[in-house]
C-alpha cells in the first residue's frame, strides 16, 4: 500500500516538474515582433514628393501638379493642388501623416485639424533647414543611409560653387512675383536668398527676420544691383509679362547696371522654388554660374 502511495507521489511530483517546465519555456521563448503598421503618407507639395522619393518612402497621396513628379508616384491618388489640398481625397486614402511645409501652415492648419489629420510641417525655408529635414525623416522612417547620400551631395554642391568665388562679392537684388499683384523683395531669409549667399552674392536687402518685404520704389532708385533675379515659381505665364511690363515702365530699373549689363534673370519651377526643394544642388550651380559667369 505504502509503496502504491509513493509510486503516485512520485508520479504527481513528476507531472508537476514538466508542467512547470512547459510554463517557464512559454513565457520564456522567443516570440514574433507584432507587424509594424506601415505609414500611409501623404505628401501635399511637390518639394515634399521629390524628397519621399530620394529617401524611398511610400506614398498614399501627392499632389496635383504640372511640375513631373518621381515615376514612382505617377499612379499614386491625387489629392489636390498645394495651395488647395482636398481634403475629402486625403480622408479617403486614410493617411497616418499629412506632410506639408512650415509656410503654409497658419493656411491649413485649422482646417487639417478639423479633419483630425495629423499634419506635420517640414521646414524648407533655407538650405541647411532642408538638410536637417531630410535627416529627420531618415531618423524617423529608418532611411539614414538614403538621407546622408541626399545630404553629402548637398555638401559637395556648397563647396563646389564656393571654389568657383572670385574677387568682390556681385550684389544681388532678388524679386518675387506674384500673379496679378506684383511682386515682392526677397532677403537672405529667403530660400532664393540664402542660394545667392551660399553662391557667394551680396543681398541688397539683407534681413534676419523677414524673408520678404514690401518694395519701396524710392529705396529701390538708390540701388545698383549688379545682378537681378526674378522668381517666377507660381504661374510663370503670367508673372514672366508683368515683370517684363513693370521693367519698361518703372524708370527706376533703366539705372541700374544689371539691367544695363543684361544680367536680369528669370527663375522658375522646378529648378527654382519659394522654398528648398531636391533641385537645390542644380540650382546652386545656375546661381554661381550667374553671379561669377568669367570662371
Amino acid at each position: 500500500m505504502k509503496s502504491a502511495r509513493k509510486l503516485v507521489f512520485i508520479l504527481l511530483a513528476f507531472v508537476l516538474v514538466i508542467v512547470v517546465g512547459l510554463a517557464a519555456w512559454l513565457q520564456l521563448r522567443p516570440t514574433a515582433a507584432p507587424k509594424k503598421q506601415q505609414p500611409r503618407i501623404v505628401a501635399t507639395t511637390v518639394a515634399v514628393t521629390e524628397m519621399a522619393a530620394k529617401l524611398n518612402l511610400p506614398l498614399v497621396g501627392v499632389p496635383t501638379s504640372a511640375n513631373q513628379l518621381p515615376a514612382r508616384y505617377q499612379s499614386v491618388t491625387k489629392v489636390g493642388s498645394p495651395m488647395t489640398p482636398n481634403v475629402e481625397k486625403i480622408a479617403a486614402v486614410k493617411p497616418t501623416v499629412v506632410y506639408s511645409v512650415t509656410v503654409l501652415k497658419d493656411q491649413y492648419e485649422a482646417m487639417f485639424k478639423q479633419q483630425h489629420f495629423n499634419a506635420q510641417y517640414l521646414n524648407l525655408d533655407t538650405v541647411a533647414s532642408l538638410k536637417q529635414t531630410l535627416t529627420t525623416l531618415g531618423q524617423r522612417y529608418q532611411r539614414q543611409t538614403q538621407a546622408k547620400k541626399q545630404v553629402k551631395l548637398i555638401d559637395q554642391a556648397i563647396n563646389k560653387v564656393q571654389a568657383r568665388q572670385q574677387g568682390s562679392k556681385p550684389k544681388v537684388l532678388i524679386l518675387m512675383g506674384m500673379p496679378g499683384a506684383g511682386y515682392m523683395i526677397a532677403t537672405d531669409t529667403s530660400y532664393i536668398g540664402d542660394l545667392v549667399r551660399l553662391a557667394g552674392g551680396e543681398n541688397l536687402y539683407p534681413d534676419k527676420t523677414q524673408p520678404y518685404l514690401a518694395p519701396d520704389n524710392e529705396k529701390l532708385a538708390q540701388q545698383r544691383p549688379d545682378v537681378i533675379l526674378r522668381l517666377e515659381h507660381a504661374m510663370p505665364e503670367v508673372v514672366k509679362p508683368q515683370f517684363e511690363q513693370e521693367f519698361k515702365q518703372n524708370s527706376i530699373w533703366a539705372q541700374m547696371p544689371a539691367v544695363q549689363q543684361q544680367r536680369v534673370y528669370d527663375l522658375q519651377q522646378p529648378k527654382f522654388d519659394a522654398t528648398a526643394n531636391m533641385q537645390v544642388t542644380t540650382a546652386l550651380q545656375q546661381v554661381s554660374q550667374w553671379l561669377y559667369p568669367a570662371k
